[in-house]
């Protein structure tokens, strides 16, 4: 069995309540269906009923009876999501006369029904920015406890079984953050690890990644590494991880062992944890289409529950394993 027919298998174990706000987008409504016909999830879509279920059957979709519609416009919760918005923000300037008018978002709306425990987890993207995502998941769930620091980890397929995982790794940050700082990077590094646990079901070896080695080289973004390291070890004390390591001696046995003697992560990691967003968007890229890794994500990560990130170009397949990943997201974060 496949590492995505593991989390798919996972998620159908024990089905979570996922919002799809894009309700009226071709290929979510489809990737929707989809996941209603195989029980991976229960799905919430947010619209006018009478406007899914005609393009429902435009596309010759059969599942979509199965979903949950909610319409903002005639929900009775609408009223109650609009208080619970006001209270949240009303000291950042919240009026009800604006939660009123944002509530009328599918955004907003599915992140106010997860935050207040009608559903599980979120996903869209499909025609949204990753700004218009990230606003309400930030302003109406927030971030996980101890977490400030919102990241995205990308879920690497590769064709090299040596490394990682039988060919399997997770890379951190992809998706968010420009330049953390040393504290926000230890947090990236422990939210990429509990990623790699949740969706991959792997035993992280978190390695944090510089042009270094234990001390080749002395520079002040070498020292950002080391003490994100040692901050990330405080942080989850029960944490493998270990840095700073150049990429060839967190993935290499035979360099780890001469780059980084008596490191129980070098040669052996299968989470990486990249510097800085330049340097982990870059080479996850390379890596998809230089090596034709399978590139899954990116997995927003560090948000109390989970709202997920599509890109604008996915496929319905995308939408559909996001779905999955969201999921086992859910299941975790309870």
């Amino acid at each position: 069995m496949s590492l995505i027919d593991n989390i798919i298998a996972r998620a159908k174990s024990n089905r979570q309540r996922i919002v799809l706000p894009e309700s009226l987008e071709e290929r979510t409504i489809t990737a929707a269906d989809k996941a209603l016909a195989d029980e991976i999830a229960d799905i919430i879509l947010i619209g006018d009923r009478g406007e899914i279920l005609a393009l429902a059957d435009r596309l010759g979709l059969k599942n979509i009876g199965k979903a949950t519609i909610i319409d903002p416009k005639t929900s009775e919760k609408t009223e109650e999501y609009a208080q619970l918005l006001f209270q949240l923000r009303q000291k950042k300037g919240m009026t009800i006369e604006k939660a009123h008018e944002l509530v009328m978002d599918p955004l907003y709306f599915g992140c106010l029904i997860i935050k207040s425990g009608d559903a599980d987890g979120q996903i869209s993207g499909a025609l949204s920015t990753t700004g218009e995502t990230l606003r309400p998941a930030l302003q109406i769930i927030k971030c996980a406890p101890g977490i400030t620091c919102v990241s995205g980890a990308m879920l690497m397929i590769t064709q090299t079984p040596e490394f990682g995982d039988n060919g399997v790794l997770v890379m951190g940050d992809v998706a968010v953050t420009p330049m953390p700082d040393a504290n926000q990077l230890a947090q990236i590094a422990v939210c990429t690890a509990q990623t790699a646990k949740s969706v991959a079901g792997l035993d992280p070896k978190v390695a944090m990644l510089s042009f270094s080695t234990k001390g080749s080289a002395k520079h002040e973004v070498v020292d950002k590494v080391i003490e994100a390291t040692r901050l990330a070890k405080e942080m989850d004390p029960e944490l493998k991880i270990d840095g700073e390591l150049q990429a060839d001696a967190a993935l290499v046995p035979s360099v780890g062992k001469k780059k980084a003697p008596g490191s129980e992560i070098a040669g052996e990691a299968n989470v990486l944890v990249v510097p800085c967003l330049e340097v982990g968007n870059i080479a996850y890229k390379l890596v998809q289409r230089l090596g034709r890794a399978d590139a899954i994500g990116p997995i927003l990560q560090g948000i109390a529950r989970p709202v997920n990130d599509l890109s604008r170009g996915c496929s319905v397949d995308d939408i559909y394993k996001m779905v999955a990943i969201t999921a086992c997201q859910a299941m975790d974060a309870k």
